[in-house]
């Protein structure tokens, strides 16, 4: 048989326990830790629940009063677990504010700046003297049909002068172009003289890949066409052009052959004590202008194309064309 226990008893124990988790409840500095206190004090088994566990033990007329203190003693912890949980979330907050906030006048982290390839830079150059002498940028499919690559540009269907560039045929009959020339036609079938253009771009030749050839290169060509142009004028051109790139040199032109020019001449510089050939040039054929349609009594025209590696590999003092296609990071970074 249980006995009476006295009131004071059970108040002495409500009172200390409030004063030790009140304290408790001060040095916590987490919301984790915060969260068992509440369990461990005011859980279904917590320490508040013991105590209450033995008011049965109490008389009649005293358990309302105790049951209204403990409810009071409750309310208090209820309340500063609360201010608590706030006060460490307004804390965790500007932790996160200040450990994120970026200092605007500080330096920035330095991030090494990538460097262009050789044949961007090369071509970029390029491009930044003609456009300089009025030339606008045109571009083109690399996959070709026939009419396009050959036929326009004065090329027969048996000509031996097609055996001079050793096409990659496409199973439907296309090709991918072995110049850039095809951009010319195009171009000039949809745009009425004057025109200045220059065109960058890739090209394909079923070639052996050694240290000066690759079956995939870099053309840039230009063309000219207007009322009295000369040969005297892509001459001039020319000259500007190569000394832009080169520096103060000798320039040479020498008589060749191009199915789409004539005149046609091969262009040298000299280099480093020797004459090197470093592009090809001519008037436009006739019959090129006939093709798109212009009027060769009324309209003459230029034109004159080059290699984007070989001129490259000039500059730069590359021994091998294929160090451009490996992407050897250390190769890449000379430049």
């Amino acid at each position: 048989m249980s006995t009476t226990m006295q009131p004071s008893e059970l108040e002495s124990q409500l009172a200390a326990l409030q004063d030790e988790a009140q304290e408790a409840i001060a040095q916590i500095d987490t919301l984790d830790a915060l969260e068992q206190l509440r369990i461990k004090y005011l859980g279904k088994k917590g320490s508040l629940s013991q105590v209450l566990g033995s008011m049965g033990r109490l008389g009649a007329e005293d358990r309302p009063r105790i049951g209204s203190l403990a409810n009071e003693v409750k309310e208090a912890l209820q309340t500063s677990l609360e201010n608590k949980r706030i006060a460490l979330q307004a804390a965790a907050i500007e932790a996160k504010l200040a450990a994120e906030t970026i200092d605007v006048t500080m330096p920035g982290v330095f991030r090494s700046q990538g460097r262009a390839h050789p044949l961007t830079s090369t071509v970029d150059r390029m491009i930044d003297i003609f456009v300089g002498l009025g030339y606008t940028v045109a571009t083109g499919p690399e996959m070709e049909t026939d009419y396009y690559n050959f036929e326009a540009l004065n090329f027969q269907p048996d000509h031996p002068a097609r055996d001079m560039q050793d096409t990659l045929f496409l199973p439907d009959g296309n090709l991918l172009r072995t110049h850039t020339s095809s951009v010319q036609i195009r171009y000039m079938e949809e745009n009425d003289p004057p025109i200045r253009i220059v065109i960058p771009g890739r090209c394909y030749r079923r070639d052996t890949v050694d240290a000066t050839h690759s079956a995939v290169f870099h053309q840039l060509e230009i063309l000219a066409v207007d009322e009295g142009l000369t040969f005297s004028d892509l001459r001039g051109t020319l000259k500007v052009f190569l000394e832009a790139m080169f520096g103060d040199i000798e320039v040479r032109f020498r008589p060749s052959y191009f199915p789409f020019t004539e005149p046609s001449a091969e262009v040298d510089v000299r280099w480093k004590g020797r004459w090197l050939e470093v592009m090809g040039c001519g008037m436009v054929d006739p019959n090129v202008l006939k093709s798109v349609g212009y009027d060769p009594e009324v309209y003459t025209g230029f034109a004159a194309g080059l290699g984007v590696e070989r001129i490259a590999m000039v500059l730069h003092q590359i021994d091998d064309i294929r160090r451009l296609y490996t992407s050897d990071l250390r190769f890449l970074r000379q430049f």
